[in-house]
């Protein structure tokens, strides 16, 4: 087992443990298309999400990532905004302790081995309820018309769908 540190002003002396092997043990209800690195390579988040924070994550996830020190919404996939205020995700209870950057932040620690029970249930579910998105782009877009739905095809990459193939 492996010891990570998280060097994050969020989560000062933050460490977890790893206790699957990377990218394996998922839940068998938790198949996402992407990995946390092919979401990094497409754009997601402005480029910011981590606010430069990344060390705790494999280098190769970060080579060809699309990574600013500012949130630009032209290192999106789709060149467009898809998220909420970070005080908009903190008043609905979607921060938890462990994550205070969010989902993609669980996602990421996840995907790397991390597992907390509790936490990966509601966060799955979470991820889950993303299916109604998926099925809005598929039946109201034609098949790689990229200029439907941008906004939530953004959105249904920072849940790790591949939106770009609906």
């Amino acid at each position: 087992m492996k010891i990570v540190t998280a060097h994050d002003p969020m989560q000062p002396g933050y460490c977890y443990e790893l206790t699957a092997p990377e990218g394996e043990g998922f839940d068998s209800e938790f198949k996402p298309d992407l990995t946390p690195k092919d979401m990094f390579e497409r754009g997601v988040f402005g480029g910011n999400y981590f606010e430069g924070h990344l060390d705790e994550f494999p280098k190769d996830w970060l080579k060809n990532a699309k990574i600013s020190t500012v949130h630009d919404k032209s290192l999106n996939y789709f060149g467009i905004d898809a998220s909420q205020p970070y005080e908009v995700w903190k008043a609905k209870g979607w921060i938890y302790k462990d994550d205070p950057r969010g989902w993609f932040q669980w996602y990421c620690r996840y995907y790397r081995g991390r597992r907390i029970p509790e936490e990966d249930a509601r966060q799955i579910k979470r991820w889950k309820q993303m299916v109604r998105h998926v099925a809005q782009v598929r039946y109201g877009c034609r098949k790689g018309d990229f200029t439907c739905r941008t906004r939530q095809r953004q959105a249904l990459l920072h849940w790790a769908y591949d939106s770009a193939a609906l």
